[in-house]
């Protein structure tokens, strides 16, 4: 197996991973290294798992360029777009600089979404980028009742790990938090498979199949590839042999410079074949000391340090592991303060999936709107379900605070 998972005390998993030129760095004790090769290593990100064959490897690198490459109105961009690339939302895997604006009709509470939605005719997503003839941009209606939020286009990295883990064991986590004692209870992301399906081989869903939602920050949607086919369309106004039909827009316009389906299912697979194989980082620092902490305020509690994957995932280093995603992939009621208004999937307005903990150590902004601009800021805006973690955080001495501090950020 490619990468090297240690398991010590409080069930907190390590992992070492790099890049393929450095496969045979796998160990839990890498080799000495020249001075700044150390960090180099450290701070890999955007690269494949360790074990891919050098044609895999060279599948990657092609998947991660067509990621990075903008469209234009002739290749079918929209007639509305939010961006023209996904890295302009993920850039180098990370999080941001894009974002997406949404909105939603909300009761006079001004968090719960009403039930009549009419205000918003063509969605709940702003997109003001226009193209191939369309001269009216979807924006958020002047009026009181019509809540706006952002969500910052979140990290990519690992996001394979979380594909393959076992729907079995998003069930059995749900399960055991149903009978905690304390406010934590996750719920499943209960979702409708909305696609045509792919056929790659990684699901069996069929167009409307009830399935469980993991990616997005809502967890709505189920599968690496759909994650793909939704993002071109909805973010860039691409269409594609999995979502063929172009969105509704206020100038009625139902195709555009790039007549019938925009980009065929090959461009979609060899993206997906990239999100697939993202590397974990290399974690360094993680103490035992951090670990205590992280499990006593009961953070570990929604952001399960591993969750097990299937032993039938194509990606044989992915394949029957326990992954180390620092989630629960489950919906949690996050406080009126983070709700959004939305209906999202199964998701409420308060209810958020818990966020993958990888890569954190490269975020410059945190929470679904980047509202937080340090770990500890993050910590104090957790409510909700989670507003014991947050007080008992806070009620921590300065040294311990900085020592889970550290613990989080060595993520």
């Amino acid at each position: 197996m490619g990468s090297t998972i240690s398991v010590v005390n409080m069930k907190i998993v390590f992992i070492i991973t790099a890049a393929a030129t450095l496969a045979g760095c796998g160990g839990s004790d890498p080799p000495a290294q020249p001075d700044g090769a150390l960090t180099t290593l450290t701070n890999a990100k955007d690269v494949p798992i360790d074990g891919l064959s050098a044609d895999d490897v060279a599948k990657f690198h092609k998947g991660d360029d067509l990621f990075d490459v903008p469209f234009r109105e002739v290749d079918g961009l929209g007639p509305l777009f939010i961006r023209s690339s996904c890295g302009a939302c993920h850039s180098d895997g990370l999080r941001g600089p894009g974002l997406v604006q949404k909105m939603s009709v909300v009761t006079a509470d001004g968090i719960t979404a009403s039930a009549d939605q009419s205000e918003l005719p063509f969605g709940h997503t702003l997109r003001q980028g226009l193209a191939a003839g369309a001269v009216t941009a979807i924006t958020a209606p002047m009026a009181g009742d019509v809540k706006v939020s952002i969500r910052i286009g979140p990290p990519v990295l690992g996001r394979g790990y979380i594909e393959a883990v076992d729907d079995s064991e998003i069930l059995r986590v749900a399960a055991a938090q149903a009978q905690r004692s304390d406010e934590i209870h996750g719920k499943v992301a209960r979702v409708t498979f909305t696609s045509v399906p792919s056929g790659d081989g990684f699901s069996t869903y069929q167009t409307n199949d009830a399935v469980i939602g993991r990616f997005a920050l809502k967890a709505r949607i189920a599968t690496l590839d759909d994650f793909s086919a939704d993002a071109f369309q909805g973010d860039m106004g691409l269409t594609t042999p999995m979502r063929p039909t172009e969105l509704p827009n206020p100038d009625g316009l139902t195709d555009d410079a790039d007549p019938g389906i925009d980009l065929d299912q090959e461009h979609i697979d060899r993206v997906t074949f990239y999100l697939r194989r993202i590397a974990i980082p290399q974690r360094t620092g993680m103490t035992e000391a951090g670990a205590k902490l992280f499990d006593q305020v009961q953070c570990s509690g929604c952001h399960v340090a591993s969750m097990h994957t299937r032993k039938d995932f194509p990606i044989p280093q992915l394949a029957d592991i326990d992954a180390p995603i620092y989630t629960d992939l489950l919906l949690h009621d996050m406080g009126d303060a983070l709700a959004d208004g939305m209906v999202d999937g199964g998701a409420d307005s308060r209810g958020w999936r818990t966020a993958p903990l990888i890569g954190l150590r490269f975020n410059t902004l945190f929470l679904h709107d980047g509202r937080a601009s340090s770990v500890a800021g993050a910590i104090a805006a957790h409510a909700g379900e989670a507003r014991a973690s947050a007080d008992a955080f806070a009620a921590l001495s300065q040294t311990d605070r900085d020592t889970l501090i550290a613990f989080v950020e060595a993520l």
